[in-house]
């Protein structure tokens, strides 16, 4: 199995990171996508290491761009043994740049955008050890069904989605906001009329304010 490996950005402290914040891609996209965000989040945290990965396979859409797992089967068993068999190699990104920042695996915040917050989702709240917080864009929950018994970690989640989205309708956000806190997970949301599919300043201000409430820790001030 091939080590994920993309753009990285920061810490802008200069020094040691003491955060690691995963950036996950959309489908037919790439780890260029959204390295972009790094320095508008920097703001907030600045000891933050910021990793955007490359997803392992070639995007079945088109002649460039990567994806996480098929689409090409949209059923909902087809999507669920999609992200089963790509989540054992960011299970394994994560391992890897813990060890090599000296950090433990609960100072990683997993970030996606579309088919990277299902990722982001689906992995994160399976881990033995949580990861600090979910931040989840114009995305939706894989394997709701089978939540309740494989949930392992109740991490802070951020879910954000554009109303006027015709990829990802933000009702997927929402029906994944009711399933979690069903699941008792501490949930934040972010419905913004007329956005599509995509991240505007209002989501962008959203994910700092997250990020910087999870660098102070439990109990931390913003």
């Amino acid at each position: 199995m091939a080590r994920l490996d993309g753009p990285r950005w920061g810490p802008k402290s200069g020094g040691a990171a003491r955060m690691l914040v995963l950036l996950l891609h959309g489908y037919g996209a790439d780890g260029n996508d959204l390295i972009d965000l790094a320095p508008h989040w920097a703001q907030a945290v600045p000891d933050a290491l910021f990793i955007a990965p490359h997803a392992p396979q070639d995007c079945d859409g088109g002649p460039y761009g990567r994806q996480w797992f098929s689409l090409e089967d949209r059923s909902p068993a087809a999507l669920l043994a999609g992200i089963q068999s790509a989540r054992p190699q960011l299970d394994a990104l994560i391992e890897a740049e813990c060890v090599a920042a000296d950090l433990p695996p609960g100072a990683v915040a997993l970030m996606g955008f579309s088919q990277g917050a299902m990722m982001a989702l689906y992995t994160g709240l399976r881990r033995a050890v949580p990861p600090a917080g979910i931040l989840a864009y114009s995305g939706r929950l894989i394997g709701e069904e089978s939540l309740a018994a494989e949930i392992r970690a109740r991490p802070p989640v951020l879910l954000v989605h554009g109303e006027a989205d015709e990829v990802v309708p933000a009702e997927a956000s929402r029906a994944a906001e009711r399933a979690l806190r069903a699941a008792g997970v501490p949930v934040e949301s972010l419905y913004t009329p007329r956005l599509a599919h995509g991240i505007d300043e209002a989501g962008l201000s959203a994910g700092a304010l997250f990020l910087q409430r999870l660098a102070a820790g439990p109990g931390g001030a913003a």
